[in-house]
């Protein structure tokens, strides 16, 4: 799996930057920014690892001696250390601006091999400064840049901004029989653009947006010309692989979660994302279809999602209106899936250690 990163860069977001001769030359001038070592502490709880990227003006020569940095540097890097912050990589760039060097950010040679390699979750990751600069790295990386500013945006702001937006995931699939774009982010304000080309399967899909409060974007073409088998199938494994992406290594999730009723019907979901696929469905349908989609593919749909998203869930509902009945289903089901996400600390759900 791709790592979180975050991309950091040093002076004056890590450590405060003398505005007289901006150079961190000596230990009297080195000062933590307010809420870095907190803030990094709580997103290392939550899987991500540090990268730190920094422009030293004229390291090495007479203006800038490489004594002078490397005693405050190694420093830093201890107290860092001390309190169980470590750096994946330091890439620092010793050049001037005129120089007109490949490695100065926002310039990206420094990061080839995690470029080259792809070694970072571009959903995931982010960069963080207090330059234009690093804003240009971000969008040259092709990730979220969040721009450091002790007073409108703090690193206790740019914390709580990172946990509540993380999560996400785009998946695409293609086969010669569908066509899927999926898009998906727990944390976002939460909306739905979906297109499946079956009305009412559109209609039960923007139930999991709603009710689980996620983002949804969901584009499918298919072969419905022939019906609409492929179609369900494929949308409920993507759909799954990109839930399964966006919850990442499940570190604070709630894990387990809903019963709801619907007018006459009683629908209920219990899920548990366990990393053992399995499926138990009780439903019965009078109809044979809910508009033009086959009611014997709601179970179908449920099955693939299960597995593409290595979670066990249970379904079951009752009632007399097919239409609530399948509609109380995804509900519940979207219910299930808002309670399991929810981070609640900073702990995997597990005595095991490991989902």
């Amino acid at each position: 799996m791709k790592s979180k990163i975050l991309f950091i860069d040093r002076d004056g977001t890590l450590i405060d930057e003398p505005k007289s001769d901006f150079q961190i030359d000596s230990l009297e001038k080195l000062e933590f920014e307010k809420g870095a070592i907190n803030a990094l502490l709580k997103l290392k709880n939550y899987g991500f690892k540090f990268v730190m990227i920094t422009n030293q003006d004229g390291l090495g020569t007479d203006s800038f001696p490489i004594n002078s940095f490397e005693l405050p540097h190694k420093k830093m890097l201890n107290i860092f250390q001390s309190c169980g912050i470590e750096f994946k990589d330091i890439f620092i760039c010793p050049h001037f601006e005129h120089e007109n060097c490949a490695c100065r950010k926002p310039k990206t040679a420094m990061l080839e091999n995690y470029i080259k390699n792809e070694l970072f979750d571009k959903n995931q990751s982010f960069v963080i400064g207090d330059r234009q600069s690093d804003m240009l790295l971000a969008k040259n990386l092709q990730i979220q840049g969040l721009k450091y500013d002790k007073i409108d945006f703090n690193w206790e702001q740019i914390c709580e901004y990172i946990l509540k937006h993380f999560r996400n995931a785009n998946i695409t699939r293609n086969t010669k029989e569908t066509q899927i774009q999926v898009k998906l982010a727990f944390n976002d304000t939460p909306k739905s653009d979906i297109d499946t080309g079956i009305a009412f399967f559109d209609h039960m899909l923007e139930q999991i947006s709603t009710h689980a409060n996620i983002s949804l974007e969901l584009k499918c073409k298919g072969d419905l010309e022939i019906d609409e088998h492929h179609s369900v199938e494929d949308i409920a494994l993507t759909l799954g692989e990109a839930i399964k992406k966006a919850l990442g290594d499940k570190i604070g999730i709630a894990r387990y979660g809903f019963t709801l009723p619907m007018d006459e019907c009683l629908a209920s979901c219990a899920i548990d994302f366990c990393n053992r696929p399995h499926l138990v469905y009780k439903a019965k349908f009078k109809k044979e279809k809910l508009g033009e989609l086959s009611t014997e593919m709601i179970e179908h749909f449920f099955y693939s999602l299960s597995y593409a998203m290595g979670a066990s869930l249970h379904l079951k509902v009752k009632g007399k209106n097919d239409h609530h009945k399948a509609e109380g289903l995804f509900k519940a089901f979207a219910r299930a899936l808002k309670m399991a996400i929810k981070i609640e600390n900073e702990n995997l759900a597990s005595s095991k250690g490991v989902i």
